[in-house]
């Protein structure tokens, strides 16, 4: 596996499968592990969302798309994490870029 980094975007739920919305610290949470695994995440506003199940069924859910800067297996790590946390069927995840530039300010 490679370590090198990408760019990721994950699409976190806002609400539960029951339409729940999730506390702030239960989003708080999950943020905390995902800077333990990545070193920083950053969450961008919500958006509607809508998916059918593999047997049909419609979901319309509230989705909050957070940005990351990680590896594949860190990402991997983190969308089992998300899964896990948020009790979710699936999570979507996929790659914006391999092509970053990160600099850091000289002294």
């Amino acid at each position: 596996m490679s370590k090198k980094k990408s760019l990721w975007e994950i699409l976190v739920p806002a609400n539960s499968n029951d339409g729940i919305e999730y506390s702030i610290e239960h989003h708080k949470a999950w943020d905390d592990r995902v800077r333990g695994i990545s070193g920083g995440l950053t969450i961008l506003k919500s958006a509607k969302g809508q998916w059918l199940d593999p047997d049909g069924k419609l979901f319309l859910d509230k989705m909050i798309p957070v940005i990351i800067y990680c590896t594949e297996p860190e990402i991997d790590e983190i969308i089992q994490l998300t899964i896990d946390h948020y009790d979710q069927k699936a999570v979507m995840a996929y790659q914006v870029s391999s092509y970053i530039k990160l600099v850091h300010r000289k002294s």
